[in-house]
C-alpha cells in the first residue's frame, strides 16, 4: 500500500486575505495534498512565525509533515496560512493581533507559533511600549480569544541527550514527566480585578477553569504511568487552599489515578533531587511557568521543549516553550527541535493524528541518533550543526520507504 501512494500537490479552499496592512504575510498561503483513496482528511493550519529564529523554525517544521511525511499517509490533505502576530505584527500594522491573524486562527484546526518578539536583536525594542502595544499582549489576546486554558509541557531525557543535562547521568536518565497549568484569565485588565462587584464573577470564571483543567489533566495522568502531583503553597496561599480543595475533589473521581500533593518550594527542590518521581504535575500559571523551565534544563536545553495549550473546543495553539534568542538571530545557531516537536504535540493532541505524530518524534530520535547536534546540545564526539540542517537531517529522517499502517 505505502508503495502505491503518490504525491498529489492540489489546492482546496483555504480563507485568504487580503489586506493592505499584511501585504506580504498574509498572501503565504501553500496547501499539500497526498492521496491514494478519494476520502481525504483535510486540515489547515495557522503559522505566526516571528522574524529570525522563529521564522527558520516554523520553516523546518512547515516541511516535516508537507515533505515526506505527506507521502507515508493516505487520506491527509494540510493547508498552512502564514499570519503575523507579536513583534512581527508590530513591525508591520501597528499592533500584536491583526484582526485578519485572529480570524485566521479561528478558522484554522490547530495553530503554530513560533515566538512572539518578532525582528528585536540583541535589545529588547517594545520594552517601552504602551501594555497594549506589547508582543506578549498579542499571545495573551489570542488564547483568550480561542478560550485555551490548559498548557502541557513535556519533558523528557532522551538517552541521545542524557550527557547534556546539567544534572548526573543516574539522577537525569530515565526522566519523563508532563507540567500541565491553567492559563489564568489574563484579559481582564487591573482595573477590572479591582472592581469589588465583579470579584464573585471573576472567581467562578477561574474556579470552572480550574475544574476543565483537572479534568483534563487527570486524564492524561490516566493515559501516562497514572500519578499526578498537585503542586500549590496551601500553607501560605488562600487562593492554594481552595486549589488543594478542588483538586481533592475532582481527583475522587478518578480512582484509577494516585494524587499527591507538594508545596511549590519543595517540588522546585525535589526536581533536581529526584526528577524520576514525577509523572504528571499539575499546578496554577506562575508555579507552572517556572518548574517547566527548569525542567526544560534536566532535559538538556530549552530548546528541546514543546508545548500545548488546549481548551475545551476549538483550535488548540502550540508552541516551543523558549523565546526568540535575540542574541543569536540570524546566525544559523538556534535549536529547531522544540517547534518540530510541537508539530508533532499539534499532531497527537490537535488533530488526533497519533500515527503522524510518532513518525514526528521517530524522526527526531533517529537524527539524534545519527549524532547530529545544535551548539546548546552539543557534546564530544557528535557532530555540531545549525538550524537549518538539523532541520533538513529531521527530514530525511522521514524514510518513505519503510511501511507505517494507519
Amino acid at each position: 500500500m505505502a508503495a502505491s501512494l503518490r504525491l498529489n500537490v492540489r489546492p482546496f479552499t483555504s480563507q485568504h486575505f487580503q489586506s493592505k496592512s499584511l501585504p506580504k504575510l498574509a498572501s503565504k498561503v501553500t496547501t499539500i495534498r497526498c492521496s491514494a483513496t478519494p476520502s481525504v482528511r483535510r486540515y489547515t493550519i495557522t503559522l505566526l512565525p516571528a522574524r529570525h529564529r522563529p521564522r527558520s523554525h516554523l520553516r523546518r517544521q512547515e516541511r516535516t509533515p508537507d515533505h515526506r511525511l505527506c507521502r507515508r499517509y493516505t487520506r491527509i490533505e494540510f493547508g498552512f496560512k502564514e499570519m503575523p502576530m507579536g513583534g512581527a505584527a508590530l513591525d508591520l500594522t501597528g499592533v500584536p493581533l491583526p484582526e485578519e491573524t485572529l480570524l485566521a486562527a479561528k478558522q484554522s484546526d490547530a495553530i503554530l507559533l513560533g515566538a512572539i518578539e518578532g525582528n528585536c536583536t540583541c535589545t529588547y525594542k517594545w520594552d517601552t511600549n504602551e501594555k497594549h502595544l506589547k508582543p506578549e499582549t498579542g499571545l495573551l489576546q489570542l488564547r483568550e480569544a480561542l478560550k485555551v486554558f490548559a498548557n502541557l509541557r513535556p519533558a523528557s531525557v532522551l538517552p541521545q541527550l542524557v550527557d547534556a543535562s546539567t544534572l548526573k547521568k543516574e539522577v537525569a536518565e530515565g526522566v519523563d514527566l508532563m507540567v500541565v497549568f491553567i492559563l489564568e484569565n489574563q484579559g481582564v485588565s487591573a482595573q477590572t480585578r479591582m472592581v469589588r462587584r465583579l470579584v464573585s464573577t471573576l472567581r467562578s470564571m477561574l474556579l470552572m477553569r480550574l475544574i476543565e483543567l483537572l479534568a483534563l489533566h487527570l486524564r492524561t495522568a490516566r493515559k501516562r504511568r497514572g500519578k499526578l502531583c498537585s503542586v500549590d503553597k496551601a500553607n501560605v496561599l488562600e487562593a492554594s487552599m481552595l486549589w488543594r480543595k478542588r483538586v481533592m475533589a475532582i481527583a475522587s473521581e478518578y480512582p484509577d489515578v494516585e494524587l499527591t500533593h507538594m508545596y511549590v518550594d519543595n517540588a522546585a527542590m525535589q526536581l533536581v533531587r529526584n526528577p524520576k518521581q514525577f509523572d504528571t504535575i499539575v499546578t496554577n500559571n506562575i508555579f507552572g511557568d517556572i518548574l517547566s523551565d527548569e525542567a526544560s534544563m534536566i532535559t538538556g536545553s530549552i530548546g528541546m521543549l514543546p508545548s500545548a495549550s488546549l481548551g475545551k473546543e476549538g483550535p488548540g495553539l502550540f508552541e516551543p516553550i523558549h523565546g526568540s534568542a535575540p542574541d543569536i538571530a540570524g546566525q544559523d545557531k538556534a535549536n529547531p527541535l522544540a517547534t518540530i516537536l510541537s508539530a508533532a504535540m499539534l499532531l497527537k493532541y490537535g488533530l488526533g493524528e497519533e500515527k503522524a505524530a510518532q513518525r514526528i518524534e521517530t524522526a527526531v530520535l533517529d537524527t539524534l541518533n545519527r549524532g547530529f547536534r545544535t551548539r546548546d546540545i552539543y557534546s564530544e564526539g557528535n557532530k555540531l550543526v545549525g538550524c537549518k540542517e538539523i532541520g533538513q537531517e529531521v527530514v530525511k529522517s522521514i524514510d518513505p520507504k519503510v511501511p507505517i499502517a494507519i
